[in-house]
């Protein structure tokens, strides 16, 4: 909680104490419990009712599949699901060999060669 311990906590509450007294802290531990209390309703009402106008929106919009299966059939002529999954097994393979950051290094030549090679 705010990165604040038992041991800050304690001190917290005895300068309270001290500061507004015995009989106004339980009067002002109420008015702030009630005060908590009012914001977290408040909070949770604002997010219910995003959560509200947002739903209608969300059940207009189509689902991410068969908006990927409009697109593909629109711009492959029906045929991109076929021709898309076995182009993509390959590509998958090819990204793998020979690109980031492990295959540069390879072909960079080793500091230490620079070293033993004659001059």
């Amino acid at each position: 909680m705010f990165g604040i311990g038992l041991p800050e906590l304690l001190i917290i509450a005895a300068l309270a104490l001290i500061l507004i007294g015995p009989k106004k802290l339980p009067d002002l531990a109420k008015s702030l419990g009630k005060t908590l209390g009012e914001l977290r309703k408040a909070t949770d009402d604002v997010k219910e009712t995003i959560f509200e106008e947002i739903k209608p929106i969300k059940d207009e919009l189509p689902d991410r599949r068969a908006l990927e299966e409009a697109l593909k059939k629109k711009f492959m002529g029906g045929e991109g699901e076929e021709k898309g999954k076995e182009e993509g097994k390959g590509k998958e393979k090819g990204r793998k060999r020979g690109k980031g950051p492990k295959a540069k290094r390879a072909l960079r030549p080793n500091s230490s060669c620079r070293r033993n090679r004659p001059s």
